[in-house]
This record gives C-alpha cells, structure tokens and sequence, in this order.
C-alpha cells in the first residue's frame, strides 16, 4: 500500500496492509509467447491509455467495460549500468563471469477471502479515487492469490530451464493475515501440492473459476527457496497484535466486528462495522455481510474453520510461524525460517565455491510486543538482541573475506520512488536504531554488496554510497521487490557478476509472469491494472510499466578484488 502522509504514517504509509501490442482485460488478458517475454527486458505488461471515467470500487464488472483494467505488453525496459556507488570518472568495465543468479519474490498476501476476520468491506465501500488504505483492506486480486503464485512459480521454473538459477528467497508478506490456512496455501503452492484455494463452506468450489481446486505446479527441486518473515505473516492484517478477540475471530461463525477508522490505535477492539466477506459463488467475488452495525437485525453469520486460526498468539513471537517451515516437502528443510532459526534471523551460503553469503534479518515488529498501535505493528523495527546478532554477522562475513547480501522484509533508509530520491524512513521511532543508524552501521562492512527488501511493493532501487570518498567500497546497493499481489504483480531476478578490473556487477531484472489468457491469474492481472486506477494510485494517463532492470556496479576493497580475481566461471553445486 501507498500513501502519502505524516513522517510517521509513512513509516508504514508504503507497505502495510500495499514492440508488438497486445491487449488485455480483466476478464481474457493475451500473453507474448513465453521465449518472447520471459523478463521485462523483453516484454513490460502496461496499462493501456484510455478516457477517464468514474467507476467505484465495488462495480468490478465496469472496470473491463471502462477500460480501467486494460493492459499492453510494450517494449521491455533497460536502465543500462549505474556507477552511483564507483569513484569519479569510473567508466565501466565488461563482464567477466557470473558468480550466482537467483530470483526473489515478496508480498504475495495470500487471501482468504471468506475469512470473517478481514476487512473487504472497508475497500469494496470506499469512493472511486479513495487511495488510502482502501485497495489493501479489499480489491479483486484477493480472488487469486494462490493462482498468482502458481502461475510465479511456473514462470521461475521456465527461466530456471533457459538458464539455471542457484536459490531463491521469498521477502516476506507471505500471509495476509497471519491466518494457517493462508501460510498453509503458500507453502503448498511452493511445494507443488493439491490446493483448495476456499474455505468454510468452500462456496462456488464446482463451478467459479478462482474458487476451483488446482494442482500446483511446485518450484523446481533443483532451486532450493529460503523465506523472511513479513508483517502480515504474524499480525493481523499486518498492522494488528493478535488480541483475544482477535483470534477467537478468524475461526469465529460471526462476521468480526470493528471500528470505523483501520489506523485508529483501538480499531479491532471497537465495534461498528461488520467487515464482510467474499461470496464464492459470484463470478467477480461480490463482498457481503459488511457495513454498520445499524444495518443488521442479527449478527452476519459464515461457516467457521480451525484452519483460519492465527499463527503467531499472545506471547509466542514467531515462533509458530517458523515452524510451520518445517512442514514444507521442499529444499532446504526449514528454507531458513525453521524452528530452529532464533527469532527469523539466519544464513546461508547457497553456492559453494564462490564466497557468498546470504544474512536474513527479521526486521518486523515482535509478537511480544504488546499494546502497540498499527502504526507500530506495520512499520520496520528492531531490537538489541537482533542488532547485535546483525553485526556479527557481518562483521564474520567481513573477517571471512565472504560478498554479503542481506535480505529483509522492510526496507531500511530508501529512496521514496523511482523518480523521488529523497529518503523514506521506513522504522518505527521506538526501534534499537533508526533507518539512519543502521544504514550507518551497513556502511561499516564494505563487503556487503545488496540490501533486498519488499513491504513497500515498489520497484525502487536505491544507491546508498559510502560516507567516505576515498574509500567508495563502503557504499551498497538497495534493490526493493514488487508486490505479487499488487500491479504490476512481478517478481525480480539477479545475477551477481565478476567484472574484469574485479568490480561486482548486480544485474537486476523485473519479470512479468507467464498467465493462461482467461484463467484466474490472468484475470487478476486486469484487476490489479484497474484496483490501481480505480483506487487512484494512478492516473489514466499513466501508462508506464512500473518495472526497473538496470546493471548496478560495486566497488570491492582490494583484499575481495584479489579473492574473487579467479572467478570466471558460473560456479553450479
């Protein structure tokens, strides 16, 4: 989600709850053949130009009729080689091997939406050009949460048979709301397992398209995936501690009743307001049993699921959440975040004869934490404990002589978007060190090359150049993911390179998913096209991609240009 609002609120503001033309909409949206179109290099899905119009939310039908939801795939988009961290004068030097090439994905927000304990009702009754927090609280793209990832999945697994990649890391926002069933679908997905994408009543299971169980397609076993851990995968709706009424809620046959304002500090603990649900059995997912309280003789009423229960409880931080990693059928056992991973804190080493290593900070609030406001629960946050593991880390990759990336849910310091470089902090005032102080802290180990995060669904890439001139090797690079859920549902692949005066090269590259015209992901595309006209995020006049691929060149010291001086070679377990 993206708002623009007080310095604090925009801590969170950014990632709460948020050639050949072809046409499409939200209901038969074409593809490019696959080997036309597997990266935005090639390819870029746009939204299609089109006369402005008023279409509120709820009216899902006018957003293909009115052109909201229409999209082209244009020319594919390079940035070329950026030298913002290299020395004055610096010109480039040619690539002279791949050391690693992996892909990440982040906020996937699976849904579900017959939960009784989301809030549709908030977005399907918000004004045309409401913005806000409207297109998070509900758009149609929550119909096909699992449907996208599959369809992420198989697009992966195409690239990986073009040209191999070593591992992947998922950057959080995993869940939607925090709910079993919702990480359950998730891993499954990733696992390759049958999905019943519904829940309760499993209304419109036979015969509505994005309620119809599917086999997932699974990430090829030759990729080993690790996760990080995500607001939404722990709080409810990503911005709420998980309260007494809150999980006795989700797996409540009454529709959860809240206040009126979603920020307010008290929200789930006031009533009001039925949050309503998703009827299944309705082509385009009709949200009922929501509004005012006034409105209901008796409470709405579902059919209830254990399923939906709240992963993370009063008082167990993460850890329910970890363990559910270690059910997943997949490699690596765990992906990082099992049991065994204190706090979602962990490394790996995904390629074993190149010296790289891959730090993985949970930089969400904890569970623990108790009382807090969404504001709170929402934005970027760490404590001592956490930090000091953090510098560990970084400073054994340091003495090891190791290329660090780090990987994280909430950015930390950006830049506010592709075309605002002025910074947007992104933690919580009360965290152990502020976006500044660990940017700070990053610049102490000039062996780090890339920070990763997601949170904000935006495909910024932010320079973060060292505080001194004369040694240019303490700058990074911040490469932030887009959203799965969101336009313009992407996700990114790397490739870290040796360059020939032994400079590091990070090629970054957005990739639109490969979609079946006329399946549910496919029509989720049209939708997430027309939620971010409809919603007002853009104009109809707006019709760039969204995507960034560029090649951001790094400095090493001397003592890593010597390491890494011999390898020309993509190494391969």
């Amino acid at each position: 989600m993206r708002r623009r609002t007080s310095r604090l609120a925009t801590v969170v503001a950014s990632g709460l709850l948020s050639g050949l033309i072809y046409i499409g909409c939200g209901s038969s949206s074409s593809k490019l053949a696959p080997a036309a179109r597997l990266t935005t290099r090639q390819s870029t899905v746009r939204p299609a130009a089109m006369a402005a119009s008023e279409v509120a939310p709820s009216d899902v039908a006018a957003y293909a009729t009115s052109g909201y939801s229409a999209w082209v795939a244009g020319p594919g988009e390079d940035s070329g080689r950026r030298y913002d961290l290299m020395p004055a004068g610096y010109s480039g030097s040619p690539n002279a091997g791949q050391l690693a090439s992996f892909f990440t994905f982040s906020d996937i927000h699976i849904t579900d939406k017959e939960s009784p304990a989301q809030v549709p009702y908030f977005g399907w009754s918000s004004p045309a050009g409401s913005a806000g927090l409207s297109a998070s609280a509900w758009s149609p793209v929550v119909l096909s949460t699992t449907q996208v990832l599959d369809a992420a999945v198989r697009t992966v697994n195409a690239l990986h048979e073009q040209s191999p990649l070593d591992f992947g890391v998922v950057l959080g926002d995993m869940a939607n709301s925090g709910q079993y069933n919702e990480l359950r679908w998730f891993i499954d997905v990733m696992d390759g397992k049958p999905i019943t994408p519904s829940s309760g009543a499993h209304a419109g299971a036979e015969t509505i398209d994005y309620q119809k169980p599917f086999q997932a397609a699974g990430l090829n076993p030759a990729i080993p995936w690790y996760a990080t851990v995500g607001n939404h995968d722990h709080f409810w709706m990503g911005v709420e501690y998980p309260t007494a009424k809150l999980q006795a809620g989700v797996v409540s046959d009454t529709v959860l009743n809240i206040g009126a304002h979603l920020l307010a500090a008290d929200n789930s603990s006031q009533t009001g307001v039925y949050c309503g649900v998703i009827d299944g059995t309705t082509p385009l997912g009709d949200v009922v049993k929501g509004g005012p309280e006034a409105n209901f003789t008796t409470p709405p009423m579902v059919v209830p699921d254990a399923d939906r229960r709240l992963v993370s409880t009063t008082g167990a931080s993460v850890a329910n959440l970890l363990a559910e990693f270690d059910a997943s059928t997949s490699l690596p056992a765990g992906h990082g975040l099992g049991s065994s991973s204190p706090e979602g804190c962990y490394v790996f080493r995904p390629v074993s004869s190149v010296p790289l290593k891959v730090i993985v900070l949970n930089d969400t609030c904890l569970t623990t934490e108790v009382g807090r406001g969404p504001l709170f629960y929402g934005s970027g946050w760490i404590d001592q404990a956490r930090y000091e593991w953090l510098t560990r880390e970084l400073g054994a990759g340091q003495d090891m002589g190791e290329l660090m990336v780090l990987a994280t849910h909430i950015p930390i310091n950006p830049q506010a978007d592709l075309t605002n470089t002025a910074p947007r902090p992104q933690f919580y005032p009360s965290s152990y060190k502020s976006d500044d102080e660990l940017i700070a802290t990053l610049h102490n180990y000039p062996n780090l090359v890339l920070l990763m995060a997601g949170h904000r669904h935006l495909n910024t890439v932010t320079p973060q150049p060292s505080p001194d001139a004369e040694h240019p090797e303490r700058g990074f690079w911040e490469v932030e993911a887009p959203s799965l859920r969101d336009f313009p549902q992407q996700f990114r692949t790397f490739q870290i390179h040796r360059n020939a005066d032994n400079s590091i090269s990070i090629v970054t590259t957005d990739v639109d998913l490969i979609v079946e015209p006329g399946s549910p992901a496919a029509k989720s595309r049209g939708y997430a096209v027309g939620t971010s006209r409809v919603f007002g995020y853009r104009s109809t006049s707006d019709t760039t991609s969204g995507c960034y691929n560029a090649e951001l060149v790094k400095q090493l010291s001397p003592t890593m240009q010597a390491k890494i001086a011999a390898l020309a070679e993509p190494r391969r377990r």
